[in-house]
C-alpha cells in the first residue's frame, strides 16, 4: 500500500487553512504550522470583524477588480471560484449573506464563524494542527528525478524554531504579506522564498489610509460621509474616480472609498490630489438651486446658521471656512458670485495627500514572491520542487470587497489540491 504523501502548511490564514482542507482531500497528510495562538488571527479583523470573504460578482468582475498580476490568477479562479468558496463555507456551516456591492459576509456578521467552520472542516480531515509553533526555516535536498527539464533542488521539510524538523514531501507558504504586523505578518514568506532562490518584488502597503496636509481634517476626526464621489489627481491626471463612503481621521482620510483610491496612488507623485464631491447626485445648476431654495428658507439668518439641512453639524465649521464667506453674514446678503464659488467647493471640496498609511493600517499587501518564478496552474515553485507558495506572501493584491480574500481561498485550495503527487 503506497504511503500517504506528507505536506506541510506554514501559515494558518485563509490561504492557509484551504489549502490544508484541498490537500487533506487529496489524499495527504497534512500538519498546519501557525506561530499563532489560534488559526486566522488576521481574518478575525476583516470587514470591522464581519469577515467580507468574497465578492458574488461574476468571473470577469473578479479578474478586473485583481490590480497586480490578474492573468496569473486565471488557472487559480477557474480551479476554485467565488460561487465555489461559498458552496464549501455554506457546507461548512457557515450560511452567508450578499450585501451591497456583492460583497459577501457570513449571517452572523461574525468573522470567528468562518474560523471555526474552518477548525470543523480541518478536524474532520485530521489535519495536525500545530498552534504556538514558528516554522524557522524551509529545508532543502537534491531532487532525484534524473530529468533536466526539472529543478535541481527539492523540498525536504521544515525547521521549526525549536531545532526539530519536520520532513514532507511537499511544503505550501501561506504566511501572509507584512500588513497588520499584530497578527504575525512579519514578512517570514519572504525570506523562506529568497533562501529558496526566489525574487521577492518590492512591498509596499496597499488599501491605506491617505495622509493629508489641510489641518481642518482633524476637527472631522470621526466623521464618516456616505454617497460621496472622490476623484484622485497624480499631477495633472485623473487617475481614480469612484463612489462609496469615506472617514476622516486624525491625519486625513480614510474608509472603503479611499482605500480603493489608494491602489491607484504613485508614491513618486508627490503632487497628488483629492477632490470630494459631497453631492454627487446634483450636477452645479441643481446644487445652485438647491442653495438658492435653501438660502431663501433661512434668508434671516447667518450664513453659518443657514445650512444645517445640507451638511452634518460637525462639517459645517469647515465648510464655512473655506468658503471665505463672511460667517456672519446674512444668507440674503451672499452674492451670487459667493454661492457659485460655495457651490463650486461643495462639488470638489480639494485636499493635498502627502502620503498613506503604513503597512500596520494597510488591508493588505502590494509585492512579495515574484509569480514568473511560480506555476500558475499549480502554484509550485519553478525552481526548488514540492514548495509551494499561496495567498498574500505572492505578489498579487486587488481591490476592497472580499477579492483579496478570494485569491487567497483560490490560491490555497489549488496548491493544496496540487501538491500530492
Amino acid at each position: 500500500m503506497k504511503q500517504k504523501n506528507k505536506v506541510l502548511i506554514v501559515g494558518g490564514g485563509a490561504a492557509g487553512m484551504m489549502a490544508a482542507a484541498a490537500a487533506a482531500d487529496s489524499g495527504a497528510e497534512v500538519c498546519l504550522i501557525e506561530k499563532n495562538e489560534k488559526l486566522g488571527k488576521k481574518l478575525y479583523i476583516t470587514g470591522k470583524g464581519r469577515c467580507n470573504v468574497t465578492n458574488a460578482a461574476d468571473m470577469e468582475v473578479l479578474f478586473e477588480n485583481v490590480c497586480t498580476n490578474r492573468k496569473f490568477l486565471y488557472s487559480a479562479f477557474y480551479d476554485f471560484n467565488n460561487e465555489a468558496l461559498m458552496d464549501w463555507l455554506n457546507r461548512a456551516g457557515c450560511p452567508l449573506k450578499t450585501e451591497r456591492g456583492n460583497r459577501v459576509f457570513p449571517v452572523s456578521d461574525h468573522s470567528s464563524d468562518v474560523i471555526a467552520a474552518f477548525k470543523r472542516e480541518l478536524q474532520k480531515r485530521n489535519v495536525n494542527i500545530l498552534l504556538n509553533t514558528k516554522a524557522e526555516e524551509l529545508v532543502f535536498g537534491r531532487a532525484d528525478n534524473g530529468e533536466t527539464d526539472l529543478p535541481a533542488k527539492c523540498i525536504t521539510g521544515v525547521r521549526l524554531a525549536d531545532g526539530k524538523v519536520l520532513e514532507a514531501d511537499a511544503v505550501i507558504v501561506c504566511t501572509g504579506g507584512l500588513s497588520y504586523p499584530s497578527t504575525g505578518s512579519t514578512g517570514d514568506g519572504y525570506r523562506f522564498a529568497e533562501a529558496a532562490g526566489h525574487k521577492i518584488e518590492k512591498c509596499s502597503p496597499s488599501l491605506v489610509p491617505f495622509v493629508v496636509k489641510e489641518p481642518w481634517c482633524r476637527q472631522l476626526m470621526g466623521l464618516s460621509l456616505k454617497n460621496v464621489e472622490a476623484r484622485l489627481v497624480c499631477g495633472t491626471r485623473e487617475v481614480y474616480r469612484g463612489f462609496g463612503e469615506l472617514l476622516f481621521t486624525h491625519f486625513g482620510v480614510s474608509g472603503p472609498l479611499i482605500l480603493t483610491a489608494s491602489s491607484y496612488y504613485g508614491k513618486a507623485s508627490d503632487a497628488a490630489k483629492l477632490f470630494i464631491d459631497l453631492k454627487p447626485a446634483m450636477d452645479p445648476e441643481q446644487l445652485d438651486r438647491r442653495l438658492l431654495r435653501d438660502f431663501d428658507e433661512n434668508k434671516n439668518r447667518q450664513f453659518r446658521n443657514a445650512l444645517g439641512a445640507l451638511f452634518p453639524a460637525k462639517l459645517i465649521p469647515v465648510m464655512v471656512e473655506l468658503s471665505k464667506v463672511d460667517p456672519n453674514k446674512r444668507v440674503n446678503e451672499v452674492t451670487r458670485e459667493e454661492r457659485r464659488n460655495f457651490a463650486a467647493l461643495i462639488k470638489s471640496l480639494p485636499l493635498s495627500v502627502t502620503g498613506t498609511g503604513g503597512f500596520d493600517e494597510a488591508v493588505i499587501t502590494r509585492g512579495g514572491v515574484s509569480v514568473k518564478e511560480i506555476d500558475p496552474s499549480t502554484m509550485e515553485s519553478k525552481k526548488v520542487r514540492g514548495l509551494f507558495f499561496a495567498g498574500e506572501v505572492l505578489d498579487l493584491d486587488a481591490l476592497t470587497g472580499g477579492f483579496n480574500l478570494q485569491i487567497a481561498w483560490s490560491t490555497g485550495h489549488l496548491a493544496g489540491s496540487k501538491c500530492v503527487r
